[in-house]
């Protein structure tokens, strides 16, 4: 089948792409399949909001710490080894906390423990794969490569929620680590059968690829930190849906295992329509589409607070999952893009930082919050945040957060970093 290299769809040409991307499909269902069995394994354990939250925040600490220097290791290093690593690593977390669970040995302190193991596999794996995106369809099809991995991500959050619920509901938890576990064992297989001689060529870094060097990158590129100033606002108080939707679900709706899990769902259908949308609007993608975009966001999150049944919420879900999605593709193309090839590992390690780094400590708030001022105020919360903080930068950047008209990602070497911006 012939593919149209200017199309939606013109990643698919690549082979390496095609096998990487039916391999993260099954590793997607998985991943959301266990992030819905131990959200709710926790609140089996617990009733605690504030233990979702810290086991929220453990699972995401490690991006604090290694995520940085994840993506130096893939500057200096053959990511297709790292990715192969990473994920033995994560898929041996995975597979002992679905041992426990099946052989009732579960502890809490089993949970916390594995779930910031993942978290070291996750910090180092995402800004590796990220960058590597670049190798496995070249510079011309990063963007389009980014929509539809953000397709193919949403798919999974479509069925492993759901898959989830239902096997919760007439199994328990265990099964879903399980089959997570597993899952780690394809996206293995996809990317030993890649083929080196079709990976396209980028420069690496031959010194020491230090996170320094890609610090004074992004400061030196307004564009650039504009963008992962409205992230950092975005992401860390918006995108706390794990915890919102475990929260409305059980104690303003008091539905059950299912219930919550379709939540997932739904949030997922407008992620993939978002995702699937973004493949179309490559056109639009501009820091101040990014910004635009948190804003709208935020004002969706608000109007979800306000929903009064589970269904209105449900249905609003989407709503959120469209506008999060659009503007998090848009940010995380820019910043691939844009970039240049020897410190973009580093760079999307920033980014990544940015990204997670502060849900660490904002969520184990947002479980302290939903259970003192009640969950529907802190979605609000939730909610004003990014639209404040992407009004200040709008308003402080707009004139400086284009591409610079004199910046190619062809050209620029580390020495010229102090001149650009």
């Amino acid at each position: 089948m012939q593919i149209d290299p200017h199309g939606n769809w013109r990643a698919f040409r690549h082979r390496n792409f095609r096998i990487l991307f039916a391999s993260n499909a099954v590793a997607n269902i998985g991943s959301w399949a266990q992030r819905i069995a131990q959200d709710w394994l926790v609140l089996e354990l617990t009733h605690s909001g504030t233990y979702l939250g810290i086991v929220t925040g453990l699972q995401f600490a490690p991006v604090l710490f290694f995520s940085l220097h994840g993506g130096a290791l893939g500057d200096r290093f053959d990511k297709q080894k790292v990715l192969v690593a990473t994920n033995l690593v994560g898929g041996a977390a995975s597979g002992i906390l679905g041992l426990l669970v099946v052989s009732h040995h579960i502890q809490i302190w089993h949970i916390f423990i594995l779930a910031f193991v993942l978290g070291v596999s996750s910090a180092v794996d995402a800004p590796v794969r990220m960058a590597f995106s670049a190798e496995v369809v070249g510079k011309d099809d990063v963007a389009n490569a980014v929509s539809l991995n953000s397709a193919n991500f949403n798919s999974g959050r479509i069925i492993g929620p759901a898959l989830s619920g239902l096997s919760i509901a007439a199994f328990g938890t265990g099964p879903s680590f399980i089959l997570n576990a597993l899952s780690y064992a394809t996206i293995i297989f996809g990317i030993l059968k890649l083929r080196k001689s079709e990976f396209f060529s980028m420069p690496r870094s031959t010194g020491s690829a230090n996170v320094r060097e890609g610090m004074k990158y992004v400061i030196a590129r307004p564009d650039l930190y504009a963008i992962m100033i409205v992230v950092f606002f975005t992401a860390t108080f918006g995108l706390n849906f794990q915890i919102f939707n475990a929260m409305m679900a059980t104690e303003v709706f008091h539905r059950g295992a299912a219930s919550f899990g379709l939540l997932g769902t739904a949030l997922a259908v407008g992620a993939l329509a978002g995702a699937l949308l973004s493949a179309r609007m490559e056109g639009y993608r501009k820091t101040v589409f990014v910004i635009y975009g948190s804003i709208t966001f935020g004002i969706s999150l608000i109007a979800l607070a306000f929903m009064p049944t589970y269904l209105l919420y449900a249905l609003w879900l989407p709503i959120c999952g469209v506008t999060a999605l659009t503007t998090m593709i848009a940010a995380n193309s820019l910043m691939q893009v844009n970039s240049d090839p020897v410190v973009r590992g580093r760079v999307m390690g920033i980014y990544l930082f940015v990204f997670m780094g502060g849900t660490p400590f904002i969520s184990p708030l947002v479980g302290v919050m939903s259970e003192k001022i009640g969950v529907r105020l802190t979605i609000i919360t939730g909610g004003i945040v990014p639209v404040l903080a992407s009004v200040v930068v709008l308003l402080k950047y707009r004139q400086r957060v284009e591409v610079p008209q004199d910046f190619s990602i062809d050209v620029v070497l580390p020495s010229t970093y102090d001149n650009k911006g």
